[in-house]
């Protein structure tokens, strides 16, 4: 796959980017159209029964800053996220994403849909017409008869391999805690939050397998007209009288240092479509010369087409993970990750066997998409109350945030615990803070952008992320296996403080009353958050479908203003954020760009 063949550069379509969306799109087109040619260039490996890929215990081998299946983009440097340079991982794979995610299977409500339809103008991007097509993709193996999913896609969707204690004892918690609220066996239905439950993964219950593109809808059969070259880097689009022509692309060193060593050149008869993310698709543009005017220039880069919504508009989702001690009975991914060889072994030959256990799990077992309560929402105080009364309050079925826990230990820089640890997080699904990425070479494809995701410039986000780590401790200490806190990994409340963290504890009873902070202690969660939240790893809407004079980038049908045959097709379309992790969103892009190019080519899907 790797090969450069001359003789398969000149196609029908050409996709820049073999990530979630890239893969499913050339895989809906190729099957359908066997006359149809198509050449996928992905700048990273392939994934091919990588056990890294397959088994799902081992994501975190992905977030090593070696890893050749991830690359890693830093923000800006500012006092708003405790002067750090803030890493932010992208997959760059084939399969992108769906390779090296978590593999939480979480769904965005009902109305951030109908947003991207109703707020910004995208005709046939509503919920109604979208669940169609979030039903093709997935076979819901969790529960048969579910009105909202689907059970005869490619992707297989599980509680995966083993559900653990740490999951359990969550969910007890819950119920005995958090009485004003209830339990669900379905989180993500789309038209409703607030309710406790088990959280199913993108993985195969079969086979222990997790459920990405690559091996559900490319590795599964050969297809002649389908080429994928991998270890290669889209430099630019070529246009014809601003028409997309085809695109020029280089090796990526990284991935085959010694296969190509100069510029060549792919020629696209009917269409060429960008699908390389929120950071690879601007940045291909602006190479092209699609952008802010100002920024092309400074570059010397001829302008194609004047587009100042580029690589604007840059959106995720941040969070803070705590680690609280808990018994050595509960179960954890504690020895995968610190690749323990006595229980790789073990689990290894269990997986193999009949896909279970621990290696057939993230151990991600149960959350929440939290709304607050009307007294809630006074304790999160005035910092929120105009983002809750313009976004949350006539969109019942959107949480403001997800919190959940999981049996492992996420590495922390203060060391891995030597205690055995579950791992708490809450992560915000709207941050009122945008961002924005440019391109600051015209020529050198790898030269670091002008990226600063502006995190935590807005007070909204300061005030929920408060809330949230008060939130997730009073979880916490609440768990029967709860053993105390990992100090290092929380804030430093003074010793005077009532609220101090103390590494020896037990578990408290569910109705004892919750921790009271003061001014200083809402100082302190604050300073801990700017210095420890983190990106979730959710980059999206750097080439925004809106109207062009609101910033868009490309249409409701994903063509690119001001120029033609070219379309972007990824997550960098997203005009307003999701609440969910977004493998499933990226999926359902791909689908409806699929269908849309498609009706176009004068297919029938």
């Amino acid at each position: 796959m790797s090969n450069v063949d001359s003789a398969h550069l000149n196609v029908d379509v050409i996709i820049a980017g073999g990530g979630t969306s890239g893969c499913v799109i050339a895989s809906r087109l190729a099957t359908a159209d066997p006359s149809l040619t198509i050449l996928v260039l992905e700048s990273g490996p392939a994934t091919r029964d990588n056990v890294s890929v397959v088994q799902p215990g081992r994501y975190f081998e992905h977030l090593v800053p070696t890893s050749p299946t991830t690359k890693f983009y830093m923000s800006k440097a500012t006092p708003n996220v405790g002067d750090r340079l803030l890493p932010v991982p992208c997959g760059q794979c084939l399969g992108g994403g769906s390779s090296i995610n978590f593999m939480k299977y979480t769904r965005a409500s009902a109305s951030d849909f109908d947003a991207w339809k109703n707020d910004h103008k995208n005709l046939g991007w509503g919920c109604s017409d979208l669940l169609p097509l979030l039903r093709k993709t997935e076979t819901f193996q969790v529960k048969p008869g579910m009105d909202t999913h689907g059970y005869e896609g490619p992707l297989k969707v599980s509680y995966g391999g083993q559900f653990t204690n740490i999951g359990d004892s969550f969910l007890e918690t819950c119920a005995k805690y958090d009485t004003r609220r209830t339990s669900t066996d379905d989180p993500n239905g789309l038209y409703e939050c607030n309710k406790y439950g088990k959280w199913a993964k993108w993985i195969d219950a079969k086979t222990g397998r997790r459920s990405d593109v690559p091996h559900g809808f490319i590795y599964d059969r050969e297809r002649p007209n389908l080429q994928i070259l991998t270890g290669v880097q889209v430099k630019r689009v070529i246009f014809e009288n601003n028409h997309a022509v085809g695109v020029e692309f280089l090796p990526n060193q990284n991935v085959q240092p010694n296969n190509m060593t100069s510029l060549a050149v792919a020629q696209a008869r009917k269409l060429v479509v960008l699908s390389s993310g929120a950071f690879g698709s601007p940045a291909i543009l602006e190479r092209s010369g699609v952008g802010q005017a100002s920024l092309l220039q400074k570059l010397g880069i001829a302008q194609v087409a004047d587009s100042p919504g580029v690589g604007e508009n840059y959106q995720d989702h941040l969070g803070v993970f705590c680690q609280y001690y808990v018994d050595d009975e509960a179960d954890s991914l504690r020895g995968i990750i610190q690749q323990q060889p006595d229980a790789i072994k073990e689990l290894t030959a269990q997986w193999s066997q009949d896909g279970s256990g621990l290696l057939a799990q993230n151990a991600i077992d149960a959350g929440i998409k939290l709304r607050p309560l009307p007294d809630e929402l006074k304790e999160i105080g005035s910092d929120f109350s105009a983002t809750w009364d313009r976004t949350f309050v006539n969109t019942p079925d959107k949480a403001i945030m997800w919190i959940g826990i999981g049996a492992v230990t996420m590495p922390h820089p203060a060391g891995m615990p030597v205690r055995k640890c579950c791992n708490l997080l809450h992560f915000l699904y709207y941050p009122n803070s945008h961002g924005h990425l440019h391109i600051t070479s015209a020529d050198d494809i790898n030269s670091h952008p002008d990226f600063d995701a502006a995190f935590l410039t807005d007070k909204s986000d300061t005030a929920l992320l408060r809330w949230g780590y008060k939130r997730q401790r009073e979880y916490a200490r609440r768990l029967p296996l709860f053993r105390g806190e990992f100090v290092e990994g929380h804030p430093l409340f003074s010793e005077q403080s009532e609220v101090r963290c103390i590494a020896e504890q037990s578990p408290v009873a569910p109705n004892s009353p919750d921790l009271k902070y003061t001014a200083e202690d809402d100082e302190v969660i604050d300073d801990f958050t700017r210095k420890n939240f983190t990106t979730v790893w959710h980059s999206l809407g750097t080439c925004a479908m809106k109207p062009f004079k609101d910033g868009g980038v490309v249409d409701s049908r994903l063509n690119v203003y001001g120029v033609q045959g070219l379309k972007v097709a990824d997550l960098s379309i997203v005009p307003s954020n999701v609440g969910a992790n977004t493998y499933s969103t990226a999926l359902v892009v791909a689908e409806k760009a699929a269908t849309l190019i498609a009706e176009e080519l004068g297919i029938s899907l």
